[in-house]
């Protein structure tokens, strides 16, 4: 089968999945990213070279948890979610530490599973939580973020074929330039204006409000999600692979489609915190 008719097929497919399960009810949406998370944690232990069996269990069992009390709206103490967060993005700038580090490294066993619980584990807890808002779970605040996502990944591209020159980290990500990545970027901000007025229609006395914030979190994922992109191609490159999976023909693993949402939820989440803190 010719290879981009290959990855149109498995990128449509990919996209119904997502967008049918947020869209049906939570419980939907909160199964299908626990099922993406025992997937990448597969598959980030074959990458490794990690037996997969604790792993797996580990993460099953702290995502069922927060699962069971996010969908029977069990309140827990505030200072929980806050330390998930922190510990989330402590892990962050650990991978920051890593994708700058210029030797080749073999990761200790340690390191491993801090990556498996920060890196994957609790981004994917904060994933879940991104869909609440004021009045319970919206699931265009979701689909809105993944859009912003869509936009900064595609204009990076062809901002980058047309008039990219320099390179933006060519040890890591060979094709990936600055031209690129600042287009991605500024048309993920145009892209987070047309959200905020046609998209999430808030009320008229807060429309302003909703324009900023989604403006910010469109620089937020277009920052913060290319450094996710390039923290999982270290990862790939250490373990000296293409991709991080096959079960999506054309693309990779489920790494490779959801690495910037991973490494960009939990600075998001902390923008909600902040924004609730002001508020």
């Amino acid at each position: 089968m010719n290879e981009t008719l290959k990855r149109g097929i498995s990128g449509t497919f990919y996209i119904l999945i997502l967008l049918s399960c947020i869209l049906y009810s939570q419980e939907s949406f909160i199964a299908l990213f626990g099922v993406f998370l025992l997937i990448a944690i597969y598959e980030f232990c074959g990458m490794l070279r990690m037996n997969r069996i604790l792993p797996l269990i580990l993460g099953l069992s702290i995502f069922s948890l927060v699962a069971y009390t996010t969908l029977f709206s069990i309140s827990y103490n505030e200072n929980i979610e806050i330390g998930i967060l922190i510990m989330a993005l402590a892990i962050s700038l650990k991978c920051l530490v890593f994708l700058f580090d210029d030797r080749k490294q073999k990761l200790p066993e340690a390191s491993k599973y801090l990556y498996i619980i920060g890196y994957l584990i609790l981004p994917f807890i904060i994933i879940t939580k991104l869909p609440y808002g004021i009045n319970g779970y919206n699931p265009k605040i979701i689909i809105g973020i993944f859009i912003l996502i869509w936009t900064n990944d595609t204009f990076a591209y062809l901002v980058g074929k047309s008039i990219g020159k320099n390179k933006l980290f060519f040890r890591i990500s060979p094709k990936k330039t600055i031209e690129g990545f600042i287009g991605g970027v500024l048309f993920a901000i145009l892209a987070g204006f047309f959200i905020s007025k046609y998209f999430i229609q808030a009320n008229a006395e807060f429309k302003e409000k909703s324009i900023v914030i989604w403006s910010t979190i469109a620089v937020i994922t277009g920052i913060i999600g290319t450094i996710g992109d390039l923290v999982e191609s270290k990862f790939k490159r250490v373990a000296g692979v293409k991709d991080s999976g096959k079960i999506m023909p054309g693309h990779g693993g489920v790494l490779d489609r959801l690495d910037s949402i991973i490494f960009a939820a939990p600075f998001i989440y902390l923008f909600y915190k902040i924004l609730s803190y002001v508020s």
